[in-house]
């Protein structure tokens, strides 16, 4: 009797989470600088104060039709916008003060605001209880764009980014109506922490949870997954949201967790015994980037070297 011997091919499974990608005030961010390259009637050169969404490949792919992406480490975009005397200045999704805008204007600069309305929401409820007589409490990370827009309009609000700096705030401000809101691509996770020693400290404060929703309903999608062996989540190192995302993935659910900007930074050790695998976007991730990720782990075997080129392919046409 011959034995026959069955090659069997093991397919890892792939599970595609969604919502992901690109949120409406990404989306505006990009529909705005792309109209502005486009009409040639905004005086150039054109410049974006900082990134104009957290994603290198997109600003790259900016780059090479002319927009200057000005993002410099230790510097305020108050103090980046010295360096611009003419041309078109587009400020970003994550806000921006009214400092930089009065700036702008008095150097005689045309200006574009690209900022997500529902940052835009925060500065207004901000400003509003500033007005009513409250200090404002803002939960937030260092050296994000989205905190420094905020910080700037008052002088009483204090900056909290973890339970060391809740445990820090002044013990005087339980004499004032206290008014807690956070930058918007936070995760329950960075709050919760903070609010507990704040409700310690000053039980009497309001909380006004702005995590946007396009942040919340992506890290339920995380949160609501089946059980898999390896998660990863497409977006840049600069993200918040992606960070958050992958960090819920970490904490919610225990399942290993990576950040990568496309499938060029997949590690191949980390699909040694994995059979399933989950992908899930930053929100301001290219949804291109993301499906060739999705499509070099459905086609990836761990026994066909044919199967493990993972560099992109992607062009800037693709991209944007």
């Amino acid at each position: 009797m011959k034995s026959c011997i069955i090659n069997m091919v093991m397919i890892m499974q792939v599970y595609d989470l969604t919502p992901r990608g690109y949120c409406h005030g990404v989306l505006n961010a990009l529909a705005i600088v792309k109209k502005v390259i486009k009409t040639e009637s905004y005086p150039r050169p054109i410049y974006v104060l900082g990134q104009i969404v957290h994603n290198k490949k997109i600003t790259e792919a900016f780059n090479r039709f002319g927009v200057i992406s000005l993002d410099q480490k230790g510097k305020t975009r108050l103090e980046m916008l010295e360096e611009i005397d003419s041309g078109t200045v587009i400020f970003t999704a994550h806000g921006i003060s009214n400092q930089a805008i009065e700036r702008a204007k008095e150097k005689g600069l045309i200006t574009l605001n690209a900022t997500c309305r529902d940052v835009i929401k925060v500065h207004n409820a901000v400003k509003n209880k500033l007005a009513e007589g409250y200090k404002v409490i803002y939960i937030g990370h260092r050296n994000h764009p989205e905190p420094e827009a905020v910080l700037a309009i008052s002088q009483d609000i204090y900056f909290v980014e973890d339970e060391k700096d809740a445990l820090l705030l002044p013990q005087e401000l339980s004499q004032y109506p206290l008014f807690v809101t956070n930058q918007t691509t936070l995760s329950l996770y960075d709050i919760e922490a903070v609010l507990k020693i704040i409700e310690t400290k000053y039980p009497h404060y309001l909380f006004d949870n702005e995590i946007c929703n396009a942040t919340t309903v992506r890290q339920n999608a995380v949160k609501e997954q089946p059980d898999v062996d390896l998660m990863l989540v497409v977006g840049d190192t600069l993200s918040s949201n992606s960070n958050k995302l992958r960090d819920v993935g970490k904490k919610a659910k225990n399942i290993p967790s990576y950040l990568i900007s496309g499938v060029e930074d997949i590690d191949l050790h980390w699909l040694k015994d994995v059979n399933s695998v989950s992908v899930t976007s930053g929100a301001s991730t290219p949804t291109v980037v993301t499906e060739e990720v999705i499509s070099f782990l459905k086609h990836y075997q761990k026994d066909d070297p044919t199967t493990w080129d993972h560099q992109s392919k992607l062009t800037v046409e693709d991209i944007l």
